[in-house]
């Protein structure tokens, strides 16, 4: 069972993060796709802190004693799956990058042969 305190730091948690999220992309400091992970999770968190049942079920079937062990497990979780999605779009970011400094490179070459 989720205590009075921790309902309440996790909708006041996920609002603050809602906010935040929002007003970056009004900022145009984030993409809207790349801002739709933290809403949906902000908007877990608020539907587990309204409806504790859905986190006190959860920690059942999982055979987990607390649902608070539950929720810290789920932002793990979660957080982990967030870092390597990051991880690969880095990667591939990387790889244009290199490709996009070798192809300046050519561009630069031959324009200094043409000159």
């Amino acid at each position: 069972m989720m205590t009075i305190k921790l309902r309440a730091a996790l909708i006041l948690a996920s609002l603050g993060t809602f906010c935040l999220i929002i007003r970056k992309i009004r900022q145009s400091k984030v993409q809207i796709e790349s801002a739709i992970f933290w809403i949906l999770l902000a908007l877990v968190l608020v539907v587990c802190s309204i409806f504790p049942q859905v986190a006190d079920f959860c920690a059942s079937v999982l055979g987990i004693y607390a649902t608070t062990n539950f929720l810290f497990l789920f932002a793990i979780f979660v957080l982990i799956v967030k870092v390597f999605h990051m991880t690969i779009h880095i990667s591939q970011l990387e790889s244009k990058v290199k490709e996009l400094v070798q192809q300046m490179a050519l561009e630069e070459k031959k324009h200094e042969e043409e000159s």
